[in-house]
């Protein structure tokens, strides 16, 4: 049979208990010759190094952390086996016989001897345990193979390691083979310490040196999630990871994993599985040596002990050259950070480690064989980071994630050049609340929307513009993914529930014609009712009566409108309570801020008030930007037919200018006004003066401009008649509640608010119980396109937080 290798941590091997079920799992998931990875037994490590360190400063305290090792090792034995002295008796020689290093001058190796006896007790107890079970086993102290190099970060050497292996595996090739972890030795003899889940790389480098497969760390938890399980509740557990995330986890100190444990994984090509002791069966993480994947984060990782070593490059340097010599020596020492910053105005570069590491890579950064003008050295840092396979470049949760720590104390951020991770480096720890906001932005299924068009003129093709350019913005901040989904204009519609992935507005008009198809609009309606998305919103962006009509049918069907389409919210009172009803009582929303002032939130705004407890007494204002144009540049000289023309061509009144010119459209925004306060004004009740003849409304375009000069006398006359008593004319609709509304054309004084509106822009002046003296002035500009498709925009922000 196949040997397997099995390694086993500290918190499974802390009492009895813990080793009675490390047996049953190899007698459930393993074979008669498997080899046996173990650490040290609870805090025994800890306990030997705090012996160590009080030796000499307090001998007393010393003795009793001894005394606590020998009792928590002797009360283990003593529940296990039936014939304890068979570890006590080299336990208590093994004291003995490190005490007496203790008496001498401490160094490195004898650091490091003391400490690693750990897992040479661990190893003993857990073979005399299996034999005793009846399951042959031998105990292999690691450092009668295992060579390595003594480093910040030691490496075991493959050759000499494998040759000195050979042997033991032959000579016991049909016993489990228990092997202490996290201790090697160097060519003099010395014990070499693995640093942090140095058991782990032991494990790996053994299953790697033995040509074994399949090496399985079991643990506390089931293997990698996508964020701490102790930390997160809704951390999911990862089935697969790619090899190059796993190493970047280990390198970023994840816990789970040791820095260099996944080399011989990657070099051997092992199968690495993680798995937990308490519950074998809830599932595994399998490291996978695969090479594509689509660019996605899977965990969030974080640790609040880094440091940072910063160093300032003198002016006499060379920055490049510097900085290439200083990576070689990096490298050479391997003393890879996690992050690094190279500010080249400040001269400064900045390297982050571990705490736990700093001290002596501090040490090493005073030999640089390189000018420094300062090096300094910082422990009160923290690190917050995403892994995933070319997480890098997928842009929205980049986005997600600098959107929720853009309120943080940052030091640095750092992208590693595999694209592979994104690290924010903290000026204070990463708390429980942000380690959860980061990882739910990032994973929990995020609501979708689809969105559909109505309408494809030029204010159309503008907020497409912008939807494309605020779309990972609005992502970001919503928690929603958005997907455009159709186009429709008149009969024809671009449908498509994957979404209008070829979309180019600059080509809008080619690629309509190209991908459109003739709908009816029972077609259209039973199609938007049968999409995937959690939400659809439809964008009214026309001037549609046959459009807005429908919007009960929209409301039925569970959609939400948001509209620049004014139809709908000036309809005739009983019509419009009915297309409210119909939205509440589906439980969706109709949005149409952009009907009114188009960028200024003039609906919003007193809605806001009304809600906040006042009371709107008047709203006034050059409600129609095309009047209001119209009579800032009328002076007589021009006649008024003609102006209402270039007006016209410009685009800067409706598609048919008698909307304008007889008041329609003021009319309209005067009554969406109005409702929003929450008045029950209906249009009947507005008195309405336009500034043209009735029997001009139901002649054609070229037809009506023909005949629009029989209203120049009067426009002219109006003007002269105003001048005379120094006052200009101005188009203005007012409102006074509760029902009292007048559109009309007013000679008024040059300095009054209104007068001084200039052309693109709008007034509106809002007299309320809080505002009664003073009245809420709103001004600003409010023509064009791009401000309709900012207003539309915005309103689809103000759904999202709706929904």
């Amino acid at each position: 049979m196949n040997r397997q290798l099995h390694k086993f941590g500290v918190t499974t091997l802390s009492d009895a208990d813990g080793i009675k079920r490390i047996v049953s799992l190899l007698k459930k998931y393993g074979q008669p010759n498997d080899l046996i990875v173990v650490s040290a037994m609870g805090n025994t490590t800890s306990l030997l190094m705090n012996w160590v360190n009080l030796s000499k400063e307090n001998p007393v305290e010393a003795n009793r952390t001894l005394q606590m090792i020998r009792h928590q090792y002797l009360i283990h034995a003593s529940a296990l086996l039936k014939k304890p002295e068979s570890v006590t008796l080299p336990f208590l020689d093994d004291i003995l016989t490190l005490s007496a290093r203790l008496d001498q001058t401490l160094t490195e190796a004898t650091y490091a001897e003391i400490v690693g006896h750990g897992e040479i007790w661990a190893a003993r107890l857990l073979t005399a345990y299996l034999n005793q079970q009846g399951m042959p086993a031998e105990f292999i102290d690691a450092r009668r193979f295992l060579t390595a190099e003594r480093h910040v970060l030691p490496t075991l050497l493959t050759v000499p390691s494998q040759q000195k292996l050979q042997p033991i595996l032959t000579e016991h090739a049909d016993k489990y083979l228990v092997i202490s972890g996290y201790i090697s030795q160097n060519d003099a003899g010395e014990t070499v310490l693995l640093g942090r889940h140095g058991a782990d790389y032991s494990a790996t480098k053994t299953a790697a040196l033995a040509d074994i497969e399949q090496v399985t760390i079991w643990g506390e938890i089931a293997g990698v999630y996508s964020a701490d399980p102790n930390l997160v509740k809704n951390a999911s557990l990862l089935s697969l990871l790619r090899l190059d995330e796993a190493t970047e986890l280990a390198r970023l100190s994840a816990p789970i994993l040791h820095p260099n444990s996944l080399q011989p994984v990657s070099e051997a090509m092992l199968k690495l599985r993680l798995r937990s002791t308490r519950e074998p069966e809830k599932g595994f993480t399998q490291v996978e040596h695969l090479l594509a994947s689509s660019a996605q984060g899977k965990i969030v990782t974080h640790h609040n002990q880094i440091g940072l070593i910063e160093l300032v490059i003198p002016l006499s340097q060379d920055i490049k050259q510097w900085e290439n010599q200083f990576y070689t020596w990096l490298q050479q020492l391997q003393l890879n950070p996690m992050a690094l910053s190279l500010d080249e105005n400040e001269r400064t570069l900045k390297l982050v480690y571990p705490n736990e590491l700093i001290d002596d890579i501090f040490i090493k950064f005073k030999g640089l064989p390189l000018p420094t003008e300062s090096t300094s050295i910082r422990y009160d840092l923290a690190m917050l980071g995403i892994i995933g396979a070319n997480i890098c470049q997928n842009s929205l949760q980049m986005m997600r994630f600098f959107q929720q720590i853009k309120n943080q104390p940052i030091e640095l951020i750092w992208q590693s050049p595999q694209n592979i991770s994104v690290v924010a480096i903290l000026r204070q720890p990463v708390t429980r609340e942000l380690l959860k906001n980061v990882h739910d932005d990032l994973f929990r299924a995020h609501k979708t929307i689809g969105l559909v068009v109505l309408g494809k003129g030029e204010v159309a093709k503008t907020w497409l513009q912008l939807y494309q350019q605020e779309r990972e913005k609005m992502a970001a901040r919503s928690h929603f993914d958005f997907t455009l989904m159709g186009i429709v204009a008149s009969q024809k519609a671009w449908l498509d529930y994957q979404g209008l992935s070829h979309l180019t507005v600059n080509h809008l008009d080619q690629l309509f014609e190209q991908h459109a198809k003739e709908l009816q609009p029972a077609e259209l309606l039973n199609w938007l009712s049968l999409h995937p998305f959690d939400e659809l919103v439809l964008l009214d962006i026309t001037a549609s009566d046959f459009i807005a009509e429908h919007y009960i049918n929209y409301a039925k069907h569970g959609f939400h409108v948001v509209s620049a389409n004014k139809r709908a919210a000036a309809f005739p009172l009983g019509r419009y309570h009915q297309i409210e009803e119909a939205f509440s009582l589906a439980g969706s929303y109709w949005l149409y801020n952009a009907t009114v002032g188009s960028g200024l939130p003039i609906t919003t705004i007193v809605h806001d008030l009304v809600e906040s407890g006042d009371k709107i007494l008047s709203v006034e204002g050059t409600f129609s930007n095309s009047l209001a144009w119209l009579f800032y540049q009328y002076d007589g000289s021009t006649p008024f037919s003609e102006l209402v023309e270039q007006a016209w061509l410009q685009g800067l009144m409706e598609r048919d200018p008698r909307e304008d010119l007889f008041g329609y459209d003021a009319l309209r925004k005067l009554v969406i006004t109005a409702r929003s306060a929450g008045y029950a004004l209906d249009n009947h009740t507005v008195k309405c003066h336009g500034l043209i003849p009735k029997q001009l409304a139901d002649l054609s375009i070229t037809d009506f401009f023909e005949q629009l000069s029989q209203v120049d006398d009067d426009i002219y006359q109006r003007y002269q008649a105003a001048q005379e008593d120094g006052l200009v004319l101005r188009y203005i609709a007012r409102f006074h509640a509760p029902n009292q509304a007048t559109i009309q054309l007013e000679a008024i004084d040059p300095e009054d608010n209104i007068a001084k509106t200039l052309p693109g822009e709008n007034l509106f002046m809002i007299k309320s119980q809080w505002y009664r003296d003073n009245p809420l002035v709103i001004h600003g500009p409010s023509s064009g396109k791009a401000m309709t498709a900012g207003a539309i925009l915005s309103d689809l922000n103000r759904l999202t937080k709706l929904i």
